[in-house]
């Protein structure tokens, strides 16, 4: 006859008391929250460690992170910049943030005046220097790795940026130091609390989004600050 085998504890023929079952499952449960409790704790503990045993990285983060985001500015809009500034050959031309050189570039040879680009990225440095070669205008324009913020502009004739507006106030005290008739441009976003000039708005072929274009004149126009209220 085959050997059949009961294997509840709990019924005829077990050698466990009644409730022993039980007893043994909760001790079990037990042991599982102890390590499970156990392996919490050395998991945030490894944790912390790490994160107090990082280095970070003190390097700035890019300009697009930052600043503003690298987006190529539409032919039409550079044109319209170019125009409303009235650039000429005499000129020295500022971009600040200038992406991958198309600006001055552009300015270079429609106006065979000198510019100057300026971007924190090393990577749109590399691009605007390409886009010179590839125009002919490497011996009028030339492109730099710098802080926008860190910068001199007193020489500059015409100044053309694309900043965040938060970017755009913090840039006004360099500002302040153009030569009369300097002129900035700016390109959707404005200097607050500072009317421009003129402004111009378009909306380039094959686009949804109309782009506003500002122009103010140097020495600008900054509002006298408030006083604190009594």
């Amino acid at each position: 006859m085959a050997d059949v085998r009961d294997d509840q504890t709990t019924g005829a023929g077990s050698s466990l008391a009644p409730g022993a079952a039980p007893a043994r499952a909760r001790r079990r449960w037990w042991l599982l929250l102890v390590v499970f409790a156990v392996l919490v704790a050395s998991g945030s503990a490894f944790a912390w460690w790490k994160f107090n045993h990082t280095v970070f990285d003190p390097t700035p983060l890019p300009r697009a992170w930052i600043n503003a985001p690298f987006v190529t500015t539409p032919p039409e809009v550079v044109d319209a910049m170019l125009e409303l500034a009235e650039v000429k050959e005499t000129d020295l031309v500022y971009d600040l943030g200038c992406g991958d050189g198309r600006i001055v570039v552009a300015a270079a040879e429609k106006f065979g005046c000198r510019g100057v680009g300026y971007d924190i990225e090393p990577e749109r440095i590399r691009e605007s220097r390409e886009r010179a070669k590839t125009h002919n205008v490497e011996d009028l324009v030339s492109f730099e790795q710098k802080d926008v913020f860190t910068l001199d502009l007193a020489q500059a004739d015409v100044i053309t940026i694309y900043l965040l507006p938060r970017y755009m106030k913090k840039l006004i005290p360099q500002l302040q130091a153009l030569k009369p008739g300097s002129r900035i441009v700016a390109h959707d976003f404005p200097l607050e609390d500072i009317p421009p000039d003129k402004k111009v708005r378009l909306q380039p072929a094959g686009e949804d989004n109309e782009h506003t274009v500002y122009l103010w004149v140097a020495p600008i126009k900054v509002p006298p600050a408030e006083a604190p209220a009594s």
